[in-house]
């Protein structure tokens, strides 16, 4: 037999017919591209591990192959392990069949490898094939065997086969080890299975194993992802109660869930009890801290938490700036987040992905396009490939500039370089469109979406249906909301407040109405927005009496108006020559804790204005002044209207 290379080992894949029950051919389609490049690798001088590349590695196995006798299978697991060390799966796969094909007799260790691979390229059906050809040949399975496919099936998502692999384990007399315990711990978790988690500590130690301080940290984080706090720090005492020492992944988990509650007291008391217990911080801990204070608006302390972590040794990570950089851009302070761009490079570390994703949104957000632009080709020169979120923002850009067709240009580029537009770029392009009415665009590119396999969500739909209403096509939009319920999707609150406020823009009252009535009668919560819609649209049709039932119901319905409800209801008291109403319901705001706004002022003040009423007009517009409020265009020229018709000057 000739000697193997890199090249014929992906050919060996693809002919050999691995004795399991079923072939090779299905590995060698799935995962042949995984070894198509030679790669390098180097790590601990050991026998086998002194390879420059994959073709080094060929070059032993091939003199052990040929040798006469055949070096022990020992010396050739050997070789595999330093193959698997490599992270040559798809090669060691070939190999195995190549020892076979050669007389040489695989034992628990060589096979146990095989299993570790197929695990490792997501083939868990093959990796169960290689336990069944185990019992089929006696060679005795040992608890590395069921460790591996437990291991796999759970990084499958085959968490329930994994529990019933792990109970036949048990009950054939294998005696797991802490590891595997652990490993069913973390895919309970993983799946949010908090009571299942805390049921299985308990037979963890039913069984005589201790649960260690792993254990309780992997279920004290899942508590705390599930918003189960107090159940959280039940364990955490349990953990401290039976000897063990508490960890800084277990602080951490609890910290971060405190920071995410708000409860800064708390989390100051167990910051104390780390420096109690001579627990230092680590640089996770210090990124939940500073990402807490930057979402409360408070970059300056966050920036103070930087220089204390410097201070103890530990330097920033590109996740801690990243953090700073996201938190100056929501508080569009975008030209501070620069800084920090610059900051971390002059501490020669390097913007990742995210980084510039987030300046290229901020960017975008802010009308400045072409800095955005800059920036991905930046990323493009420095190696780093714009992601679907990079190309979403860039894309969202151009639209909120109504550049559809540099919009467009974008939308092809990413398609062009293999990165998929996925639900949400599809949304923003329809939502474009429509901003820009061009509706039939907009439906072209909607219908576009099955034919990429994939399919509409409910934004998709509210943003396209919201178009359609805009330019008042009700027919093409109960239509679309027919195809989204066809779909299985169901509408949301959003969506039913779209369609009834199309319905009243359009003049379609009476189906308004009837869909309203609808809405009640269905259970769904009819909560103020709807009213406001309605109360607005039945005040534009000049039905008003019917608009102040539906504000005297809210009451009823245990609903309270808002801002907006009220301002409605004022303009159109004000409007038909009320202005005493109007006011008497501008003094109520505050007894539903809903106090007046800069638009409820101005409208109070125009409908004095209007109703000739100067005195109390000039009175409210400077409580309104008072209370850090400015007059609009409307309110500032009926004001200087009345100023050129008394001919001398008002002062307040």
């Amino acid at each position: 037999m000739g000697k193997l290379n890199s090249s014929l080992i992906l050919r060996s894949i693809v002919n050999f017919n691995y004795s399991l029950s079923c072939s090779v051919n299905t590995i060698a389609t799935s995962i042949e591209d995984l070894s198509k490049n030679p790669m390098s690798a180097k790590g601990n001088p050991k026998k086998h591990d002194l390879f420059d590349n994959v073709d080094d590695a060929l070059t032993l196995f091939n003199k052990m192959i040929e040798k006469h006798p055949k070096p022990s299978i020992v010396e050739f697991t050997k070789l595999l392990s330093a193959m698997v060390r490599m992270k040559h799966y798809v090669i060691v796969v070939s190999m195995c069949s190549q020892m076979e094909l050669f007389g040489v007799s695989h034992n628990v260790y060589s096979l146990n490898i095989l299993v570790n691979c197929f695990c490792q390229l997501g083939r868990i059906d093959f990796g169960l094939s290689v336990l069944g050809k185990m019992l089929k040949l006696g060679v005795e399975p040992n608890v590395v065997t069921f460790s591996t496919l437990i291991n796999g099936l759970i990084k499958g998502g085959k968490f329930p086969q994994a529990v019933s692999l792990f109970d036949e384990m048990v009950e054939k007399g294998y005696q797991p080890h802490l590891i595997v315990y652990n490993t069913i711990l973390n895919g309970l978790c993983k799946m949010g299975n908090t009571d299942r988690a805390r049921r299985f500590l308990r037979l963890m130690e039913e069984r005589g194993f201790k649960p260690d301080v792993v254990a309780y940290d992997t279920v004290i984080d899942c508590l705390c992802k599930n918003g189960l706090l107090e159940e959280a720090f039940d364990l955490f005492s349990e953990l401290k109660v039976k000897g063990n020492r508490p960890d800084i992944v277990v602080y951490s988990s609890l910290i971060h869930a405190l920071c995410n509650l708000g409860q800064q007291k708390e989390v100051r008391r167990l910051l104390n009890e780390m420096m109690d217990n001579n627990i230092s911080l680590n640089i996770f801990t210090y990124n939940i801290l500073i990402d807490t204070y930057c979402k409360e608006g408070m970059i300056c302390e966050a920036m103070d938490i930087v220089h204390t972590m410097r201070k103890q040794g530990i330097e920033p990570d590109v996740v801690t700036y990243t953090i700073l950089v996201d938190a100056c851009c929501k508080e569009g302070m975008v030209s501070k987040a620069e800084d920090i761009v610059d900051m971390m490079r002059k501490q020669g570390i390097e913007p990742d992905v995210v980084t510039y994703t987030i300046l290229v949104d901020a960017f975008c957000k802010e009308g400045m396009v072409s800095k955005a632009e800059d920036i991905v080709d930046m990323m493009r020169k420095q190696g780093i490939e714009p992601t679907v979120v990079t190309y979403t923002a860039l894309i969202d850009g151009h639209c909120l500039q109504n550049k559809m067709e540099k919009a467009r240009g974008v939308f092809q580029l990413m398609t062009k370089e293999g990165c998929a537009p996925n639900i949400h770029t599809y949304s923003v392009m329809i939502n474009g469109y429509c901003k820009g009415k061009r509706l039939d665009e907009a439906i072209e590119l909607f219908n576009e979406i099955s034919r990429t396999g994939q399919s509409p969500n409910n934004v998709t739909y509210n943003t396209l249906m919201q178009g359609m209403f805009q330019l008042g096509r009700v027919a093409a939009a109960c239509k679309l909301l027919r195809k989204m319920l066809a779909s299985g999707l169901v509408p949301s609150q959003v969506t039913c407040s779209i369609l009834l406020d199309g319905l009243c823009k359009c003049g379609k009252l009476k189906e308004a109405l009837k869909f309203f009535q609808a809405l009640q009668n269905s259970g769904l919560e009819v909560n103020i927005i709807f009213y406001n819609v309605l109360i607005d649209g039945l005040c534009k049709a000049r039905r008003f009496e019917y608009a102040k039932e539906l504000f005297h119901e809210l009451s009823v319905n245990g609903l309270k108006p808002d801002v907006y409800t009220y301002t409605t209801m004022i303009y159109e008291f004000c409007k038909g020559g009320l202005p005493d109403e109007a006011y008497r319901l501008f003094k109520s705001m505050g007894d539903n804790e809903r106090l007046p706004n800069s638009i409820s002022y101005n409208v109070m003040i125009q409908g004095y204005f209007r109703n000739n009423n100067t005195s109390k007009a000039i009175q409210l517009l400077a409580e309104m002044v008072d209370k850090g409020f400015s007059a609009d265009l409307g309110t500032a020229t009926l004001y200087v209207e009345l100023l050129l018709r008394s001919d001398k000057s008002i002062l307040f």
